[in-house]
Parts: C-alpha cells; structure tokens; sequence
C-alpha cells in the first residue's frame, strides 16, 4: 500500500519521542497523596498484593463484574465496527476511500469526545450507572443503521456517517465511566490490576469476537418483509453487536454496590455534587482530628497513631 512504510515510520518515531519522554519524567509516587483515599491507604501502609492474588480479590468484590462487563461490551463494539469501517460504509452508500478514511476519524474524535464531554460530567456528579445505561440504550439504537438497508428508502450516506458518530459519542465513554466505576467498588484494591484486567478482558473478547463478525457480516436478515415501508435487511455482525450490548445493559442494570473510593475521596471534603455521599464538610486534613467532649468542654483530640503521624511528617520533608 503506498504511503504505509511513511505512516509506520512517523509513528514509531513519534511513539519513541513519547517513551523516552515518559522515561525521563517518571517518578515512583507524588510528594504528596493526590487524594484522601490515597492518604488514607498511605497512613494504613497498605501493600498491593501479587497481581493473581489482586484478580482474585477482584472477582470477590460486590458489584466488580458489571462495571467490566459494561467495559468488555464498550471495548468490544468500538473494536469490531472500527476492524471493519470499510465493510460498514461502502454497504451504506459510501465508497469512495477518502470519504471512509473521513468517517472513521470521526468515529474516533467522537470517542475522544465522548468520554471528555460525558466521563466528566459523571467524574463530576458519580452517576455512574444512570449514565452507562442510557449510553449503552443509545450504543443499541445507534448500531442498527451500520448494518440495516432499508428496501424502500436505500442508502443513506448521511444518516449513516450520523450514526457512527452518534455510536462512538454514546459506546466510548462506557469505558472510561466504568473504568473508574470499578476502581471506585473495589478500592483500596489496586487500581493497576483493575485496569489490567479490564484491557485483557475487552481485548481478549474483542479478537474472538472479530472472526465471528466477519463470517456473520455475509449474512443477511430480512426483517417486515411483509411491509414495503419497512422492508429491510440487516446483517448478521450488527445482530450481534445488538444481541452484546443488549445482554450486557440487563446486566449491567442489576448494579447495586457501595462507592467505596468515592465516599473516601470526596465524602471528608464537600466537594463532591452527590451530596448523598459526604459525610461532612470539613476541608481535607481535618478529618485526621476528631472532637470530644471532655469535663471542662470541648477538646480537640489527635485521631491519627504515633507511627501515621511519623509517616506524614517523613512525607512532607
């Protein structure tokens, strides 16, 4: 292909100007903990356990399969339909490849965006699970026109571009919001091996998937044929990716456990928008104290231990 070897080229260069950079730069921790939770996993000197050990201890914890299910289901859709863009717009009207290189970089700006636009607003407010479910409602609705002809109307190049843009602003973001929706259920646990087994999990599912889509993309469904307006077909990959979001959105709609990192994190401080969630409004730092009525009134009374109080103060030197 012409122009591959330039391509590879640029971006391995790139690749080694960023990891080089990154090598430089990289430090083993923060002067000082970028949260209370991580504050308090300091002051209670906890250790990550192996990575096995750490996967087990995962799969253990109340709420842990949904939020990697979401992720495994997002992964997996955005994987498939980007494998196989060419197939999805020369079979609804758009074939020339300039066209198609156009549509599949707006898939992925509208992944970028997405999970920029809609994983703030829930960093913000933690509402992790109304969210996803509406993302993955839409991710249902919006892959069906990759894959749908409708007998009467035709193709419509610009309903589709709509489509995969609409599909990548509502399947990215399930990713990121459920990233950090695990980090949240299964703190203090390590967050290294929540994200490793989400990637493995999403990746893996996602390269067995594509064989099976791209036998099923030769087949055709004919669904209302006994209506002219609605006669239609659809292809067996977008059954598919229907049938996954599908499953994983009744799966997902069961979730109901403790936002554990969460009430830690913004629960001593006011900060968060979830007010159901803070346990007070004392500024961070002030939670390490605790008041007590004594005989003469009121005292201040240190809650930390001797040695905690030797960690923070060999921490901030």
């Amino acid at each position: 292909v012409q122009g591959l070897g330039e391509y590879f080229g640029v971006i391995s260069v790139a690749c080694a100007a960023v990891t080089a950079g990154t090598l430089l730069q990289f430090q083993d921790r923060p002067p000082t903990p970028p949260s209370s939770s991580e504050l308090e996993k300091f002051l209670n000197g906890e250790e990550e356990p192996p990575f096995f050990e750490s996967v087990q201890k995962l799969f253990a914890t109340p709420g842990f399969t949904r939020p990697l299910a979401a992720f495994i289901c997002s992964i997996s859709i955005t994987n498939i339909v980007g494998a196989f863009i060419d197939e999805v717009m020369e079979r609804g009207g758009v074939t020339d490849q300039f066209s198609i290189d156009l549509a599949g970089a707006g898939f992925e700006i509208a992944i970028l965006l997405g999970g920029i636009i809609i994983g703030g607003y829930v960093d913000r407010t933690k509402q992790y699970k109304s969210v996803t479910l509406a993302c993955l409602l839409s991710t249902i609705f919006l892959v069906i026109p990759l894959g749908l002809t409708d007998h009467y109307i035709g193709n419509e190049p610009f309903l589709l571009v709509l489509s995969l843009l609409g599909l990548g602003m509502a399947a990215g973001p399930v990713q990121p919001i459920n990233a950090e929706l695990a980090v949240d259920v299964s703190y203090p646990s390590d967050e290294t091996a929540v994200e490793s087994v989400q990637q493995i999990g999403g990746n893996l599912v996602s390269a067995l998937l594509v064989p099976v889509a791209e036998k099923l993309a030769r087949q055709d469904y004919e669904i209302f044929s006994s209506l002219k307006l609605l006669d239609s077909d659809v292809r067996g990959d977008v059954v598919l990716l229907v049938g996954i979001a599908m499953m994983t959105y009744v799966y997902f709609s069961g979730f109901d456990a403790p936002l554990r990192r969460t009430i830690a994190d913004c629960g001593d401080d006011g900060t968060c928008e979830a007010p159901q969630l803070n346990r007070g409004s004392l500024p961070v730092g002030e939670q390490l104290f605790v008041e007590e009525k004594g005989p003469n009134g009121k005292k201040v009374v240190d809650a930390i231990t001797m040695e905690q109080e030797k960690k923070l103060k060999n921490m901030i030197k």
